[in-house]
């Protein structure tokens, strides 16, 4: 009886190389590569400039575009009293000479009145965090909770944040608390039912793996569902922390105190419409500013960059 030998891939070609004349074993070596071709293999590409004026040049041409428009209207209605384009980016330049005199509580520079903004933003949303991420994780995980409170998100989600201003004066009995209370419930919303959906949507496959090695509820949080719910985690902070900043500017306007609502219905009261567009674009900055950190952050734990 004659037996088949089978050789594996690698095995076949030592045999080859073995059996084959030292000529032809020579010949087959491999020739060394002029240097030339190393370095220009090794070069790196040239700078993209095309993509660069690609990314760069529309956003300007838009604000040009704005700027030319209001310029524009301004002048055709000079004596409405809507400063020009020239006229503000002057009162600007001296606002932000000096962004941090203080000479008394109710006047302020500019830098203060965003910054006393921002740390009420960052005290009500921190709170927001504590208690809706991991309220959206026991949503999503078991059904009885979500039974239970889902109606009453669907119910108290879609009123106005400043609607709950008056709770927070009448409880609080105090301006500051109660700007931070109304930054908290609107921004509880879009993190408990992103998250909620996100552990919703975790495959069924990595649930049934965490009950065949019998992992305590602990470890399927942190080791199954919090990597799988991140990305639909840090689209709720994301929208979260939009809607913080856009609640803010309104409830200081009630409310008071130092802080860039304050200081816009101030400049109102005495006729600076100068101050007030300034500050609608330093109040547009600062959120399209924290809109991109969350992005980054957001790009940074997402699995297409894995």
């Amino acid at each position: 009886m004659v037996s088949a030998v089978f050789h594996s891939p690698l095995e076949a070609a030592a045999e080859s190389v073995a059996s084959a004349p030292a000529k032809s074993v020579r010949a087959a070596a491999p020739v060394e590569a002029p240097a030339k071709a190393i370095h220009a293999v090794a070069a790196e590409p040239p700078f993209d400039w095309r993509g660069l004026w690609f990314k760069v040049l529309p956003p300007i041409l838009g604000v040009a575009l704005l700027v030319g428009i209001w310029g524009l209207l301004t002048v055709k209605s000079s004596g409405s009293g809507f400063p020009t384009p020239a006229a503000t980016f002057d009162a600007a330049i001296k606002l932000f000479s000096d962004p941090f005199y203080s000479n008394g509580p109710n006047d302020q520079g500019i830098g203060w009145n965003v910054l006393n903004s921002l740390q009420r933003v960052a005290l009500g949303f921190g709170l927001a965090a504590l208690v809706g991420i991991p309220m959206g994780f026991m949503i999503g995980r078991f059904a009885v909770l979500e039974n239970m409170l889902s109606p009453l998100i669907s119910l108290l989600r879609p009123v106005s944040p400043l609607a709950w201003l008056p709770i927070g004066l009448l409880v609080f009995q105090a301006a500051n608390p109660a700007a931070i209370w109304t930054i908290f419930i609107c921004s509880i919303w879009p993190m408990i039912i992103n998250t909620a959906v996100g552990v919703q949507r975790v495959p069924a496959d990595y649930m049934n793996v965490a009950r065949v090695l019998n992992l305590s509820e602990w470890r399927i949080m942190t080791r199954i569902l919090l990597p799988a719910v991140l990305p639909y985690m840090l689209t709720g902070v994301r929208l979260s922390v939009g809607t913080a900043w856009l609640v803010i500017v309104a409830a200081e306007m009630l409310t008071g105190g130092v802080g860039i609502g304050f200081w816009v219905w101030d400049e109102w009261n005495n006729l600076n419409v100068k101050h007030i567009l300034v500050a609608i674009f330093v109040i547009g900055l600062v959120g399209l500013l924290l809109e991109w950190m969350l992005i980054s952050v957001a790009k940074r734990f997402s699995y297409d960059n894995v």
